[in-house]
């Protein structure tokens, strides 16, 4: 195993919308047990308002919070869109700017794809 040194801004965090509980539980699993992320918190009932088709909508939905490393996001994004009932989902990522030393330290240990 090589020895890889990440900086604070190798990690992002990965904001997805999703129809439902189900749904976001089941692609945080798979991005989870494929150490594309390491942590995804699954935020219920919110609303959103937004235009789709020329509509304005109003629906209910799931937020998931993805802790991951940038190099990952490709992958991650793809996946996301894979396993998604949405044909266009959110998928929007934002730099960690700061954070504690032993979190980034696990997260990089969790999205570690050499490891087992």
């Amino acid at each position: 195993m090589q020895l890889v040194v990440l900086l604070m801004t190798d990690y992002i965090v990965v904001l997805v919308t999703a129809s439902c509980e189900d749904e976001a539980s089941a692609i945080a699993g798979e991005l989870v047990g494929a150490r594309l992320a390491g942590c995804v918190n699954i935020v219920r009932e919110i609303r959103s308002i937004y235009r789709w088709k020329g509509k304005i909508e109003d629906d209910g939905e799931v937020l998931m919070v993805i802790k991951t490393r940038k190099g990952l996001f490709r992958e991650l994004m793809n996946r996301v869109k894979a396993l998604h009932r949405y044909s266009v989902p959110e998928i929007i990522a934002l730099p960690v700017l700061e954070g504690s030393d032993e979190y980034l330290q696990w997260l990089g240990e969790e999205t570690d794809r050499d490891m087992p």
